[in-house]
């Protein structure tokens, strides 16, 4: 009798074990399938491509360093 009792114990311990594991494992590919991106956007002077948070915008057009802006309005 007490031998049922450990192998249904250890039974509800895999079977918890397994549900929360999978549980776990999908929620971190969620994490992984969503990363942060961003738009990207292009110099006016030279071309490079660089993400709009570091571009600087004048006059509606992005420019990846300030001397770039400065040259591009003269």
């Amino acid at each position: 009798m007490l031998i049922k009792l450990i192998l249904l114990a250890l039974g509800i311990w895999f079977v918890y074990r397994l549900v929360t594991g999978y549980g776990h494992s999908v929620q971190r590919d969620r994490q992984v399938d969503s990363p942060t991106s961003e738009d990207m956007v292009r110099c006016i002077h030279c071309g490079v491509h660089l993400p709009r948070s570091e571009s600087i915008v004048s006059h509606g057009e992005f420019f990846c360093t300030n001397e770039h802006r400065q040259l591009h309005q003269k």
